[in-house]
């Protein structure tokens, strides 16, 4: 069996959908439209040029929703789901995670975006396995806007997939081959511990790195 990692945004879908869900907030009335957005847009920025401040932003983004009842917060994810996540789905990339998933590979997205708005995604790629940055929540189980231990973010993916595996029982070493599919350079700790790292999608900076490094470049999307 071989281990197979998958960022999401920008690399299994088109889009961030950490940004698109503050945009759906905006849509739905939720969040003031003007400024609102400004600071979803500023933040989203500071993530593509890896300035961001995950803390900050995880406070922001999930400001809107976690102060509602939860019933009415689920129920704006599943819509946004059908309206905003089902139209991004792309064949290829469906039938790419297939591939590995009729190889017998354990097959798992490490995701910087909070498990709140991904929490539904990988499923509909068949994955039963998500690394995402926790949520804190206080007795009452209410989110408090905070990350809950190391956030899959950065160096913290490696973190992460590395106490996941160790909740499966299992370890790095007891894989072959360890591919990971990314679009970003925020992934570069985690592309450079696998065996097979691909540029997927890849921003101009990492298929710059990817060419230099001899590592292959895939693209999904245009």
């Amino acid at each position: 069996m071989d281990l197979t990692l998958f960022d999401l945004d920008g690399t299994l879908i088109p889009q961030d959908s950490d940004h698109a869900f503050g945009a759906y907030m905006v849509e739905i009335g939720w969040a003031d439209g003007q400024a609102w957005s400004a600071r979803n847009d500023q933040f989203y920025e500071q993530y593509q040029n890896g300035t961001l401040k995950l803390d900050e932003y995880i406070d922001f983004a999930t400001s809107v929703w976690r102060a509602r009842p939860l019933e009415e917060a689920l129920a704006a994810r599943a819509a946004f789901m059908d309206r905003v996540i089902a139209p991004m789905l792309r064949d290829n990339a469906r039938a790419l995670v297939q591939r590995h998933l009729d190889a017998g590979d354990l097959v798992v997205v490490v995701t910087a975006t909070n498990e709140f708005v991904t929490e539904l995604i990988p499923k509909v790629f068949g994955i039963d396995h998500l690394i995402a940055v926790r949520l804190e929540r206080d007795s009452q189980g209410r989110y408090t806007g905070r990350i809950d231990g190391v956030p899959s973010f950065q160096g913290g993916k490696v973190v992460r997939v590395r106490q996941w595996l160790e909740q499966q029982g299992r370890r790095w070493e007891d894989f072959e081959r360890v591919h990971f599919y990314s679009d970003s350079m925020n992934d570069l700790p985690l592309l450079e511990q696998v065996s097979h790292p691909v540029a997927t999608n890849p921003s101009a900076a990492l298929d710059t790195l990817a060419r230099e490094r001899g590592w292959p470049i895939l693209k999904l999307f245009e």
